[in-house]
């Protein structure tokens, strides 16, 4: 899966009407069985089959705590994921903090592709200007979000090396400093 949704994110300039048939697709020619048959191991190995997973995950610190004094201080907030978000928000159980939430697959693209940014920026009734986007991943975060217009930030543990300086974003280690960097 993980080298078919590299070629995907290489493909950035196509436009696919089908996301899910173009996934099975390269993912069929990847293990030489016929798309059908790939559709179907992605949704059972993939999609049901990293449910279980999500219920294992654990909140950074002061996650919960930042979103809720975003949405005190009346911060609209969305979600943008590579995978379909609801099952991983409700066993993180985090999802009413959110006004948006979709999967970028939904856009027929993947992020850095500036199409999931502008669909969120649209679904969020702003400007992509107006759109701290946060992220986890320089490449696909920051990037995407950056090439959409929208001021990027980083969430990056102290001990990873820090991002390349090509792109401006904020970055921090604690959601804490996030939430000093919005509020005040």
């Amino acid at each position: 899966m993980g080298r078919a949704r590299i070629m995907l994110r290489q493909g950035v300039d196509c436009e696919i009407e089908d996301f899910y048939e173009r996934q099975a697709q390269v993912m069929g020619e990847i293990l030489g069985i016929p798309p059908e048959e790939a559709k179907n191991k992605i949704e059972k190995l993939i999609y049901r089959g990293w449910e279980p997973l999500f219920k294992k995950i654990s909140l950074l610190p002061h996650l919960s705590e930042t979103l809720d004094a975003f949405r005190k201080a009346g911060i609209k907030l969305g979600l943008l994921s590579d995978f379909p978000p609801e099952v991983k928000l409700k066993n993180l159980s985090i999802s009413e903090y959110w006004e948006v939430f979709f999967s970028s697959e939904e856009t027929g693209h993947l992020k850095p592709h500036p199409a999931p940014f502008l669909e969120l920026a649209r679904r969020m009734e702003a400007d992509p200007g107006e759109i701290l986007y946060v992220g986890n991943n320089f490449s696909y975060d920051v990037r995407g979000a950056h090439g959409a217009g929208m001021n990027t930030a980083l969430i990056r543990p102290r001990w990873k090396k820090r991002p390349p300086k090509d792109i401006p974003c904020f970055v921090f280690h604690d959601y804490r400093q996030l939430l000093n960097y919005v509020i005040n």
